[in-house]
């Protein structure tokens, strides 16, 4: 869902855009389908080569942690080589839960139902390995509580490591203005590595 829709943003701002997956499939204009596996780590390195950036956008149905992390590292060690930036699309369980500061929201039954808890946890272990991987030019976007497709609207709140809330108490956003997000960070990188958005009216 996220990661379709950064290539289709990256590609609309004129971006050239290498959409490496298992099963590339990508039809839209300046966007280039690359087969690779992220375990592969010879592979993924020289899928990346040449590249200025780096998104990760992976997820796997029914949750994978291993997976998930093993990826990460793999993409962090192959951007080490070439000192290409990285940016990670993860989950909003890494963030604080508004209003108890110590509270992380995968910990929040507020926010995350028990249903969704190992989804959580496996965001919380994927910025972990991030943190601990000696190559620090990486940042982590987590999305609000609540990310789905919808409408690009180009607005957004920027925050932190707090989850962000709009008029009433939602944490919502579209998947195609979290994409506007993302560009927006490799385009003009702030300083922080956790990073998160929510929709602004």
């Amino acid at each position: 869902m996220v990661g379709s829709r950064v290539a289709a943003e990256a590609g609309a701002r004129g971006h050239r855009v290498r959409a490496l997956s298992r099963r590339p499939a990508a039809d839209e204009p300046g966007v280039t389908p690359v087969a690779v596996d992220a375990s592969d780590t010879d592979a993924l390195r020289a899928a990346l080569t040449g590249s200025d950036a780096v998104v990760v956008t992976v997820r796997t149905d029914p949750v994978d942690q291993d997976f998930l992390v093993g990826t990460t590292r793999a993409v962090l060690d192959a951007a080490a080589g070439a000192g290409t930036r990285v940016l990670v699309v993860g989950g909003a369980g890494v963030l604080r839960s508004p209003g108890t500061p110590g509270l992380l929201v995968a910990d929040d039954p507020a926010h995350v139902p028990a249903g969704v808890r190992p989804v959580a946890a496996a965001g919380v272990a994927q910025l972990a390995a991030c943190r601990a991987h000696p190559y620090r030019n990486w940042v982590y976007v987590a999305p609000p509580a609540l990310l789905e497709p919808g409408e690009r609207t180009g607005r957004y709140r920027r925050g932190t490591d707090t989850l962000l809330t709009a008029a009433g108490g939602r944490s919502w956003i579209s998947a195609e203005d979290l994409a506007v997000a993302v560009l927006d960070e490799l385009q003009d990188p702030g300083a922080e590595h956790l990073i998160t958005v929510v929709h602004r009216p």
